[in-house]
C-alpha cells in the first residue's frame, strides 16, 4: 500500500509551522524545502513546500496562498501522551504565541491547526468496566480544557 502523507495548506507560513512542529516533537526534523521558480504561482525563490517528519511520520506543508478554506476541527491530530508532563509540554508549546485552548483536550495552534492532547490514562478511566467510575471520569473531562489526570482519577474514585 502506498504511504499516505498529510499535506497542510498555509497562506505563507509553511516554514514557520514546520519549524514549530519539529521543535515541539522529539525525533523530528525538516527534510526538504522546495521553492517556487519563475513559473510561479508563488514568488520566485519563496518557499513552496516544506517536508518534515514528526517522530518518523512524514508531513508536507504548502504555501498555497490565501484561499476561502482554512483549518477547522473536522481534522485534528491526536497526541498520545504517557503522563501529565507530556500533556503539559504539548499543551503549552502548541497554545503558545496565539494558540487557542478548546474543550476536552482540544486546542488550535497559532496557525489554526487542531490538536487533541490525550493522556492514555483518560482512555483507561472512561473505558473502566465500572460504568459509574467511567461516567464520573467522563463528566469531569467534559468540564476541562487541558486534561488533568489527577482530577480525572479523583473524580473516578469519588463514588
Amino acid at each position: 500500500m502506498p504511504k499516505i502523507t498529510p499535506m497542510l495548506w498555509f497562506d505563507d507560513q509553511a516554514e514557520q509551522a514546520a519549524e514549530l512542529y519539529t521543535s515541539v516533537f522529539p525525533n523530528s526534523r525538516i527534510t526538504e524545502v522546495n521553492r517556487y521558480g519563475e513559473a510561479g504561482p508563488g514568488t520566485p525563490g519563496g518557499v513552496m513546500t516544506v517536508a518534515f517528519e514528526l517522530d518518523g511520520e512524514r508531513f508536507v506543508a504548502l504555501n498555497g496562498g490565501p484561499q476561502p478554506f482554512h483549518f477547522d476541527e473536522s481534522i485534528s491530530f491526536v497526541i498520545d501522551c504517557g503522563d501529565q508532563d507530556e500533556v503539559d509540554h504539548y499543551w503549552g508549546a502548541l497554545t503558545a504565541d496565539g494558540g487557542e485552548e478548546g474543550p476536552c483536550g482540544w486546542l488550535k495552534d497559532r496557525f489554526g491547526l487542531s490538536w487533541q492532547v490525550v493522556p492514555r490514562r483518560l482512555l483507561e478511566l472512561i473505558g473502566d468496566p465500572d460504568r459509574d467510575r467511567a461516567q464520573r471520569a467522563m463528566a469531569c473531562m467534559l468540564e476541562m480544557k487541558k486534561i488533568d489526570i489527577a482530577a480525572l482519577e479523583e473524580a473516578a474514585a469519588a463514588g
